[in-house]
């Protein structure tokens, strides 16, 4: 079913087991190489909900990838309880968190919590279309020269290990692993060379797309086939940008039952993350929580010949080299 690409012998992602899945080891903290995070701080922030505590969010800090979680509003109950509200706080949130990872106290178990998505309530999804030079040597496209901008719409977020509901309204549920980051702060009309200061982290996205909705109907736009419920998950963490050595150098993959069906890496992306957030803020104003999924590379089902689509019982793991991996089970 998968064809060797040429970026298959360039990944090397270490797994162990996480639960009956598996998950990527992350390479640990990375240095940080310039000013661009909020705080300078390297940590590995989450959404979690303790297990048997109904709907009640609270925002953690990864002790390292896979391990426990600092509680941060046990840490200190001035915090707030979400992201989107960690976020909005600035530098004060983040050296709370970092202060709270380094005091060792209020650690929750992993396998005692849920762990959700890193943003759950965003104002924006925003999504870019052909953003990887080989999907677009796939598909025999030219290369954009502007980025391709649409969105999802919040609801269809999910948690990183959470399934994927197949809509009846699709017959071809596509698969599109993505580097997503999320803004820290607000802006507008933000310069290319600020706009690392704008990103609080990045995270892992699974772009699910339904092809006939986004290509065959609707007058092919985009926005239905890409928007079903569940059809963005995203984590499993926030990782601050200090802590990735260099997100436009990064290991991407997607297995589909085991399968590598994707596999290339963060270098082929053509708009890069301050360019994407200078071009969509000269339309609209970035505030803390945004989200934005920066595209997928060569290997996705509709290309296939013949064509390939999610069914019910499939697992969908999306990998990022330093962020770690999403799993998530079709039903």
């Amino acid at each position: 079913m998968v064809k060797t690409t040429k970026h298959q012998n360039e990944m090397r992602l270490p797994l162990r087991s996480f639960c009956i899945f598996r998950s990527v080891i992350a390479r640990g903290q990375a240095v940080a190489v310039q000013s661009r995070g909020l705080s300078g701080a390297a940590m590995r922030l989450v959404q979690f909900r303790h297990r048997g505590e109904g709907a009640s969010v609270r925002v953690g800090v990864e002790q390292g990838e896979g391990h426990s979680v600092v509680d941060l509003k046990a840490f200190d109950p001035s915090m707030p309880s979400t992201m989107r509200e960690l976020l909005e706080l600035g530098d004060k949130g983040l050296e709370c968190a970092q202060r709270a990872l380094a005091s060792g106290k209020c650690v929750v178990d992993r396998a005692d919590i849920q762990l959700l998505s890193p943003v759950t309530g965003p104002e924006k999804v925003v999504c870019v279309g052909m953003n990887y030079r080989d999907h677009c040597l796939e598909q025999n496209a030219p290369i954009p020269k502007e980025p391709i901008i649409f969105s999802k719409f919040p609801s269809a977020i999910t948690g990183p290990y959470d399934d994927i509901i197949l809509p009846s309204e699709s017959q071809e549920v596509d698969w599109e692993v993505e580097l997503a980051f999320v803004i820290g702060r607000r802006g507008k009309h933000i310069k290319e060379e600020d706009a690392l200061s704008y990103v609080a982290g990045f995270t892992v996205a699974n772009d699910v797309s339904a092809r006939d909705w986004q290509m065959k109907r609707n007058g092919k736009q985009w926005l239905l086939g890409k928007t079903f419920d569940s059809f963005c998950p995203l984590g499993p963490a926030l990782v601050t940008t200090d802590t990735v050595t260099d997100p436009h150098n990064l290991s991407i993959r997607c297995l589909v039952n085991g399968d590598t069906v994707q596999n290339s890496n963060t270098d082929q992306i053509i708009f890069k993350t301050a360019a994407l957030v200078a071009w969509v803020s000269k339309f609209v104003t970035l505030i803390p929580g945004d989200v934005f999924l920066t595209g997928t590379p060569p290997g996705v089902g509709a290309f296939r010949k013949p064509p390939i689509f999610l069914k019910k019982g499939d697992v969908v793991e999306c990998q990022i080299e330093q962020l770690g991996s999403i799993i998530n089970k079709v039903v």
